[in-house]
């Protein structure tokens, strides 16, 4: 293409074409809107530079405010040097306000034993966001192109992917967002040499042992001679096509897991019908294609949705942890537990599949216990009380006037019954106590099995404890000897709010 191509509009200088076709999407499809302050984060390399000088050309007639932001990576040595005094003087040039951070990438690398790549990008991002959260920038525009997506689509299915992969690089994720996803990197190369603007090479991209090199220079321009010319377009629609239907099911699969999860205590609890057999509510379907197979996408889905929600640290769900979970919903046999990435751990209880976050071996006692003194209001008041994943209310009422009222709405204890040291605490191995109605103490561990509560539930299931007598458990009748009887004056009601 010439170097330099313009467009002319009454009352407004020549704008390169390029420019013209960036203002349309930052408008369209990125809502841009007067009065941003966009951060743009520049390296020094072609491709963010050509992003500088375009919203430059265009931010007048935009509104906004431009700032530039550079991370020194610390790889290069000098060179990274470099690439930071080019950049500030080129903020200092167009007289934009320029933000650095620096940081010794490689030493985190090893220190995470995290892919060098990953852990650059992970670093860079993790600054831009925290210009955005400081407030000292609306949003971060980042210039990876055309031929970027096209490369990020080819590395994902070499390496084997899904739909996710195939969808390569978002326009938009957290605060940052891409404006030159449709343009390619020659185009941007012969702006900048059409405007006589220097760039910066980083040298480490022509590294052939490196896999994204060797596709750049490599397998692109072979599969464009070969094959089909438009191969880098041809890729950046199926990964624009990829993500709308991955958008879709990933929408779906939330919306399932929300409809038929349910909280019990740390945990999420969906019953193994989800995952196992054909789902209620789906239309049957002719042909080779069985109802079965038609939903298997969106049950792998609803468990890497319900992972996602409950990991407390990074861990990648691979496709064989997937079919383990599978199996366990189909096949395997209650208190069965299997350990995922990211520190989740799920276990099949009877009828249903419980996800949580595994907690380390020397805080689990900890995580799931409580302890709680409990002080008893007056006559006519009510105490609330937050226990892990219960709020329990306490009512002290009149017995004689109110207990008609009242005996249906919860628990009901005679509050002269009632010896301090008053705790609510969770359930410990051997606690006992004989409810109303019943001729003998239980074990309370076995009345709470009888009432399908799981082992996690278990763990953290509140009890009142008075003077070390076990007067409640949630779920079960009151103790017999605090239950109110014939003389009771005042009662306390225990009730249980919903804590979502």
């Amino acid at each position: 293409m010439p170097a330099r191509k313009t467009t002319k509009k009454k009352g407004r200088e020549k704008r390169h074409e390029l420019a013209e076709s960036l203002r349309v999407s930052l408008r369209e499809r990125f809502g841009v809107c007067a009065g941003e302050r966009i951060g743009v984060a520049v390296s020094g390399g072609a491709d963010s530079v050509a992003l500088l000088r375009l919203l430059i050309e265009l931010r007048e007639e935009l509104g906004v405010v431009l700032c530039v932001a550079h991370f020194n990576h610390k790889l290069r040595g000098k060179a990274s040097g470099a690439d930071e005094q080019f950049v500030a003087r080129l903020a200092a040039q167009h007289g934009l306000e320029f933000f650095i951070a620096r940081e010794n990438v490689a030493e985190k690398a090893r220190r995470e034993r995290a892919n060098l790549e990953d852990a650059a990008r992970r670093a860079r991002y993790a600054y831009f966001e925290q210009l955005v959260t400081d407030e000292r920038v609306s949003r971060i525009a980042v210039a990876q192109t055309a031929d970027d997506q096209a490369e990020t689509v080819l590395a994902h299915i070499l390496r084997g992917t899904g739909l996710a992969g195939l969808a390569g690089i978002h326009p938009q994720a957290g605060s940052a967002f891409r404006p030159l996803l449709g343009i390619r990197h020659g185009a941007l190369r012969d702006y900048l040499r059409g405007i006589r603007q220097a760039w910066r090479e980083d040298a480490s991209n022509r590294d052939e042992t490196r896999t994204r090199a060797r596709i750049r220079h490599k397998l692109l321009p072979f599969l464009e001679k070969q094959f089909q010319s438009p191969v880098v377009e041809h890729l950046c629609q199926l990964a624009e096509l990829a993500r709308e239907d991955n958008s879709y099911l990933d929408y779906a699969a939330q919306f399932r897991a929300k409809a038929v999860g349910k909280e019990i205590g740390a945990g999420i609890s969906i019953p193994v019908g989800e995952f196992a057999g054909v789902q209620k509510g789906f239309p049957k379907r002719s042909g080779a294609e069985s109802p079965e197979t038609s939903a298997l996408a969106l049950r792998k889905r609803m468990i890497r949705e319900v992972v996602k929600r409950m990991k407390p640290r990074a861990g990648e769900l691979g496709a064989l942890h997937v079919d383990a979970v599978l199996h366990l919903a189909g096949s395997g046999h209650s208190g069965k537990i299997l350990q995922l990435p990211g520190g989740v751990e799920v276990r099949r209880e009877r009828d249903s599949l419980v996800f949580r976050a595994s907690a380390p071996r020397k805080d689990k006692a900890r995580s799931a216990t409580f302890s709680l003194h409990v002080h008893l209001p007056a006559t006519g008041e009510e105490l609330r009380i937050d226990a892990l994943s219960h709020i329990l209310r306490f009512r002290v009422i009149d017995w004689p006037s109110e207990g008609r009222e009242t005996i249906s709405t919860g628990a009901v204890l005679d509050r002269g019954q009632l010896l301090v040291p008053l705790e609510l605490r969770s359930w410990r191995p051997g606690d006992s106590m004989r409810p109303k109605g019943h001729q003998n103490r239980h074990k309370v561990a076995r009345l709470l099995n009888e009432l399908g509560v799981s082992r996690w539930e278990k763990e953290s299931w509140p009890v009142l404890a008075s003077a070390g007598r076990l007067a409640w458990v949630l779920g079960l009748p009151v103790a017999d000897e605090f239950a109110v009887a014939e003389g009771s004056r005042v009662a306390v009601v225990i009730t249980e709010e919903s804590s979502s």
